[in-house]
């Protein structure tokens, strides 16, 4: 799961792309409006965090321009701007959820998982069942025949945004862009290595790759 975030404060970026990042999720992290309207025209992601008071381009600015090209990525502000006011403008300009600067990591966490079940539809329970695979992403918890399985930061992503799409089949660009944010060096051979490490724990037939293009999870029979 990618997320943008656009957050000019070095000490509470840091802070919170490192929380982000170690529950799960790959972040890209931009420090002024037109860095973040520049991203979010050129790359795709799955949610954006988003403060108001920005260097450059204001971030009311950033949401209205992403709203205006219909771009319908979930949009998480998250500001010091407290004022019934702002909310007001936040929610009406496009914001799907407004949260107040000081905030508490698990707060956020739990709104972000809240924003993916929302706009996922029916794809995204809070706890994922396909078979004898269980994941929840909230106590990055995997169970496989009611055992717990171990699995490292990007398995479990890999496996979350899998099963998210069980049926759908997903590049291997998407999927590469939804482990590794800008900047990490990624192996040519990095996504099939996951791959592998997944069938080894849960079958040779779990994952199928589309020659060309990617690779798939089946429905399970009671998805169907």
């Amino acid at each position: 799961m990618r997320i943008l975030l656009v957050e000019d404060d070095e000490l509470l970026g840091e802070g919170t792309r490192k929380g982000l990042t170690q529950d799960g999720y790959t972040v890209d992290w931009v420090k002024d409006g037109t860095l973040a309207d520049q991203a979010l025209k050129t790359e795709k992601f799955d949610l954006v965090v988003l403060d108001l008071g920005l260097p450059k381009l204001p971030g009311i600015t950033v949401l209205q321009n992403m709203r205006e090209r219909g771009d319908t990525t979930p949009v998480l502000i998250l500001t010091a701007r407290e004022s019934i006011e702002d909310r007001v403008l936040g929610l009406d300009s496009g914001a799907d959820d407004y949260l107040t600067k000081p905030f508490d990591l698990h707060e956020l966490l739990a709104r972000l998982r809240a924003l993916q079940r929302r706009f996922a539809g029916a794809r995204a329970a809070p706890i994922l069942v396909h078979g004898e695979i269980s994941l929840d992403p909230a106590s990055h918890v995997v169970l496989y025949k009611n055992e717990p399985i171990n699995l490292s930061r990007r398995e479990f992503a890999l496996l979350h945004v899998l099963l998210e799409n069980a049926g759908r089949v997903l590049s291997r660009e998407h999927l590469t862009q939804s482990l590794y944010g800008w900047g990490e060096e990624v192996d040519s051979n990095a996504l099939e290595v996951h791959v592998h490490n997944l069938r080894k724990r849960f079958g040779q037939d779990f994952i199928r790759t589309v020659r060309g293009i990617g690779y798939t999870i089946e429905k399970s029979k009671d998805q169907k």
